[in-house]
């Protein structure tokens, strides 16, 4: 009976090796189970009764459940679908130069076994392919295809990068791009992103995929061989044991495949399991998480809620009382008091709104009631609700030395006919309006009954404001000068250069309506300091000169007679219009040979009416000086050896930037006491430079003389 019963078994074995090619995995195992709990039922039943009908009902039972199951299996062409709802989904493959080319065909069949079991479709599941090595290469986006075939196609075509591990350069990829819109990100369903390495990430990677999971990137972390645990948990989302997977070779990768499946495609865990959330469970592929209704806040054992008591945590802007609610506040008010339309803050009940109080002036409320005030310059009279004024004349309660003019509680002073109120608004002094104001006169002013005029010393004349004197008659110009503010100068010769512009400014009629003033400093660049129309009095502009920064570099005076001719004499920046005839002068202030043409900007600037003076220092050439300036060149350049000597350019510029009435020439008012001044000055100035050239000269003789006799002896 024995051999019978063995005999029987060996058959079950046979037939259910049979059953392999009928059913999927799955049924195998449930036929499996089912032939133990039969085999053993008939064991322990042969150990009685020693029969081989207990192993033929095992027989019949398997082939009834083989049969069941064969018809349960899903027929060739009719593929299961996962059918988890939409998803976007991105592989993340390494293509490095360490996966070998079956490895990589391992990842090929991977990704497309699990293609076959996701309903893909642009309204379903929608899948990207990314491959990265040193770089960062879209196979296809999430948008690309819509069919199986096609994304198989595409994977198949796939060639590998063969570089390095730049696995967080993949990671801001996926971020910025592959779940992006353009690329057929869906705002409202989940993104899942599967990256799979087979080493170290040569760069970091824990910032970049923390940021991708904080924008709501679930990441499942695959590593193959020689992969870095530390770096698959850095990448990977929480918890590790459902998304953190390391397999030995790339052969074993499809268990992964299996894991993933079961993961994206379980059951709602919400539904189907005790998740323990208090308030709200949210379901995720394979996961789920527990939220709380808003006003409550998540305990730290992640199911549990507690209401978030704002007022508690001073988490709320109420003047007076704080109410709370879970997650919300109102605000109240303590007795006496009524909340205002910003639902904050309070304010006290007006009891004089009421209309029953019999106050003359002002009505003041206080605490559960009120009280009477007076307006200022008023006394409250013994009934609390009257007021009468105050006159502080009459009780002598002023320090006026002469008149005193009462209003309701306040005084003012005035003086008798003749007299004028000092400025300390009190005492008096006789009329003299010279001593008694700011007359502004800048030489001397001259009293005249009930008014005053100002009056200059012989050989100046009043100018245009009525207060300065001057030596031009007509001294109404716009006059725009150019600074050459290159390294040459340095910085302490630069405010020589300023001192030399005030100077200049000292001798004008600055006004709005008389001398206008601009300043442009340049080098390798123009910037204008300020424009024509920006200061209307000398101090100003001289104020402004002192405030120029220094700008070094290179000398492009050419570019900066462009500047003046199309920007600082347009209307636009304070220039009057040429039809009212007032002179246009440019003043080019330079110590050395410009990096740019000059000659024929020059001459346009010329040509357009603008009246060009030149001054030279050091190392400027004369022929580039004649350029800039006006015929006839020895009025309209000047020259100095060094910047210690521009002053006296000032003053010679003083004599000839004053206009004629009629017309913007320009003319030497004193020429006995000015050109030839300037012809002196300019052969003095060369002698000087010969000299010591000469002597330069002979102390180097004198240096050799000295080394020969050293050396006779």
């Amino acid at each position: 009976m024995a051999a019978m019963l063995v005999g029987a078994m060996k058959g079950l074995f046979m037939l259910l090796q049979m059953s392999l090619s009928l059913v999927d995995v799955q049924g195998c195992r449930l036929l499996g189970r089912l032939l133990g709990h039969i085999i053993l039922a008939c064991v322990m039943r042969a150990a009685v009764f020693m029969t081989s009908k207990c192993v033929a009902t095992a027989a019949a039972f398997l082939l009834f459940n083989m049969a069941a199951v064969v018809t349960a299996r899903p027929q060739a062409g009719s593929e299961q679908k996962c059918q988890s709802g939409p998803v976007d989904l991105v592989f993340l493959i390494d293509g490095s130069r360490s996966v070998r080319p079956h490895e990589f065909e391992s990842m090929r069949k991977f990704m497309i076994d699990i293609l076959d079991t996701l309903d893909v479709g642009l309204n379903a599941t929608r899948v990207g392919v990314v491959q990265y090595s040193s770089q960062v290469r879209s196979e296809f986006s999430l948008n690309s295809y819509d069919s199986m075939s096609n994304m198989v196609d595409a994977i198949q075509r796939m060639v590998p990068l063969a570089q390095g591990t730049m696995t967080g350069l993949a990671i801001r990829y996926i971020i910025n791009e592959a779940f992006s819109e353009p690329r057929g990100d869906r705002s409202k369903v989940p993104n899942v992103a599967v990256i799979v390495t087979d080493g170290r990430p040569q760069d970091r990677v824990a910032e970049v995929a923390a940021e991708a999971r904080g924008k709501g990137v679930e990441i499942f972390a695959v590593g193959v061989a020689r992969a870095d645990m530390a770096s698959l948990r850095a990448m990977a989302s929480p918890p590790f044991e459902d998304h953190v997977f390391l397999v030995e070779t790339f052969d074993l990768i499809h268990q992964f495949g299996l894991q993933f499946q079961d993961k994206l495609c379980g059951v709602d865990l919400c539904v189907e399991s005790e998740h323990g959330c208090e308030h709200i469970c949210e379901s995720s592929p394979g996961s789920f998480r527990c939220l709380c209704l808003p006003g409550y806040s998540l305990n730290n054992d992640g199911k549990t809620c507690t209401a978030i008591d704002l007022c508690a945590e001073g988490k709320h802007d109420c003047q007076q009382i704080c109410v709370s609610s879970p997650g919300v506040f109102s605000c109240d008010c303590e007795p006496g008091f009524t909340l205002n339309p910003d639902n904050k803050t309070c304010t006290m009940l007006d009891f004089c709104a009421f209309g029953n109080h019999t106050c003359e002036h002002q009505c003041v409320s206080v605490l559960n009631g009120f009280h009477c005030a007076c307006q200022d310059g008023y006394l409250l009279m013994e009934d609390g609700a009257a007021c009468r004024p105050i006159d502080l004349c009459v009780q002598g309660r002023h320090d006026c030395q002469q008149i005193c003019v009462s209003s309701p509680g306040v005084f003012t002073c005035d003086c008798e006919p003749g007299f004028a109120l000092n400025p300390d608004n009190k005492t008096c002094t006789a009329s003299d309006l010279c001593n008694s104001l700011d007359h502004g006169c800048e030489h001397r002013c001259v009293s005249v009954p009930g008014s005053y005029y100002c009056a200059c010393p012989e050989g100046q004349t009043l100018r245009e404001d009525g207060k300065r004197c001057g030596t031009c008659k007509l001294s109404v110009i716009d006059l725009v000068l150019l600074i050459d503010g290159s390294k040459s100068v340095r910085p302490r010769n630069f405010q020589l250069v300023k001192k030399f512009v005030n100077e200049v400014v000292d001798t004008l009629d600055v006004s709005e309506h008389g001398t206008r003033v601009g300043l442009v400093q340049y080098s390798s660049r123009v910037r204008t300091e300020f424009t024509l129309d920006r200061y209307h009095n000398a101090d100003d502009v001289k104020a402004a000169v002192m405030k120029m920064e220094y700008m070094e570099k290179g000398t492009m005076t050419g570019l900066a007679l462009s500047h003046m001719l199309e920007r600082s004499f347009s209307e636009a920046e304070g220039a009057r219009p040429l039809s009212r005839g007032i002179p246009r002068i440019g003043l080019v202030f330079t110590d050395g040979r410009s990096q740019d043409d000059v000659a024929e900007i020059a001459a346009q600037a010329k040509q357009a009416g603008i009246t060009m003076y030149a001054v030279g220092v050091g190392k400027a050439l004369e022929v580039e000086l004649r350029q800039i300036a006006s015929e006839p060149a020895e009025k309209h350049f000047f020259y100095a050896s060094d910047f210690s000597a521009i002053g006296a350019i000032a003053l010679n510029l003083k004599l000839n930037v004053c206009p004629e009435e009629s017309q913007g020439e320009i003319e030497m008012k004193d020429p006995c006491a000015c050109e030839n001044l300037v012809e002196f000055q300019q052969a003095t100035l060369s002698d000087l430079e010969r000299v010591t050239q000469s002597l330069t000269a002979m102390s180097v003789r004198l240096e050799r003389l000295e080394q020969q006799l050293l050396d006779r002896k």
